[in-house]
């Protein structure tokens, strides 16, 4: 174990209330100290316990490590067509049809890639996303729609990714258009048997087009008898019951909430559910953006994430999804960058990491900047100048 000292930090986030200012625990001319794979030590330059080695921020920003709380790497094929046509405005590739296709698309291709194509697929996203400072991320299955593809999905993303989710429930498998209510018995009865011992969380999409609010209760039910945790996608595509539901439920987080209602709101203010946004995926639809304005004047817990897909939001960018969220959502850079660091962990409901403080994993991103509001205030820069994860320094060429 070796102590690591990152001293002469402009600007140090650390999310720590108790460390700094407000809710960012904002520190100036800071130092942090890792030991080993924790945080050690917080709190002026000048005062840094003496450590084995030593980094000189040069004045520059340090903030926790992102963390992505929502993506779907375990995939193979390509959708730029469909993207492009979407671009173009032709109403057959309507984001509204993506149940009837575009999901269905990648599906196809993912149970023709062999395991090694789909694992080095997805590593290939997980360097991709550590270079841009995502040091913990969530990843689901979902493009098998077989018990047999969703359970090696889940085998593969557990291999490489700590926060695993089984989202057999992503739309009906195509074998089962007639008969969706035998999908969801194979969702909760087989598929489940299948993927239970590799996920930690179990999702569905309660959607038109997709499954409706009993059948989404019965698949999160059987879920959490298996000891999987609760998380929704709602809210995508038009108003529906999925945010009910996840409150109601105690899932860990309904996530997109493009369409709420007032009592939606209300009910994610007085419920232990992060409400989770995804900018990307207006961003890359089309679709009007959520106000989280009106969500975190409520009270109510917000994530940040990527949502990164082949389909509607294939980005892996944090600092990109920061930047949207500040220019497109009402966010202020404070609450934007709390929101993809703090508020995917409380996502993910992690305390050890999305924070710098004592005791706190040793994930930190370290930006070519004087301050986090320059993720806002400089869109599409490739910020991200060194990431630390559980204490070992990352260059910009990842590993």
């Amino acid at each position: 174990m070796t102590a690591t000292a990152i001293v002469n930090i402009g600007s140090l986030v650390t999310n720590d209330p108790a460390l700094g200012d407000g809710p960012l625990g904002l520190l100036e001319d800071a130092a942090v100290v890792f030991d080993g794979d924790r945080v050690a030590w917080v709190g002026a330059a000048d005062a840094a316990p003496a450590a084995d080695t030593a980094y000189d921020a040069a004045g520059r920003a340090l903030l926790p490590g992102f963390v992505d709380s929502h993506s779907h790497l375990v995939f193979a094929g390509d959708r730029t067509r469909e993207f492009a046509a979407r671009m173009s405005g032709r109403p057959a590739a309507s984001y509204q049809k993506r149940g009837a296709g575009g999901i269905r698309t990648t599906v196809a291709a993912t149970r023709a890639a062999t395991d090694e194509e789909l694992a080095a697929n997805l590593a290939r996203f997980v360097r991709e996303m550590l270079r841009q400072g995502t040091t913990t991320l969530e990843t689901k299955s979902g493009y098998g729609l077989t018990a047999a593809d969703e359970a090696r999905g889940l085998r593969v993303a557990a291999e490489q990714v700590e926060e695993v989710t089984y989202l057999g429930a992503h739309v009906v498998a195509p074998e089962y258009a007639d008969d969706p209510g035998a999908y969801v018995d194979l969702v909760t009865g087989e598929m489940l048997d299948a993927c239970a011992p590799y996920a930690r969380w179990i999702d569905v999409f309660c959607e038109k087009g997709a499954f409706d609010g009993d059948q989404a209760r019965a698949i999160l039910a059987a879920g959490k008898v298996r000891g999987l945790t609760p998380r929704v996608h709602a809210g995508q595509l038009s108003y529906g019951p999925g945010v009910q539901l996840a409150v109601e439920l105690e899932a860990a987080s309904a996530d997109h909430l493009t369409h709420l209602t007032d009592a939606d709101v209300a009910a994610l203010a007085s419920g232990v559910t992060v409400a989770t946004f995804l900018p990307g995926c207006e961003f890359s639809t089309r679709a009007v953006y959520p106000d989280v304005r009106r969500v975190l004047d409520a009270g109510a817990t917000v994530a940040l994430s990527t949502d990164c897909n082949p389909g509607s939001s294939f980005t892996s960018s944090m600092p990109f999804c920061v930047a949207v969220a500040v220019r497109e959502m009402g966010m202020t850079p404070d609450e934007a960058v709390w929101s993809a660091t703090a508020g995917g962990a409380a996502a993910l409901r992690r305390t050890d990491v999305g924070r710098l403080a004592p005791g706190a994993r040793a994930d930190a991103a370290l930006l070519d900047a004087p301050s986090h509001v320059h993720l806002a205030y400089r869109p599409g820069v490739p910020l991200v100048a060194e990431v630390w994860r559980r204490g070992e320094r990352v260059t910009a060429g990842g590993n």
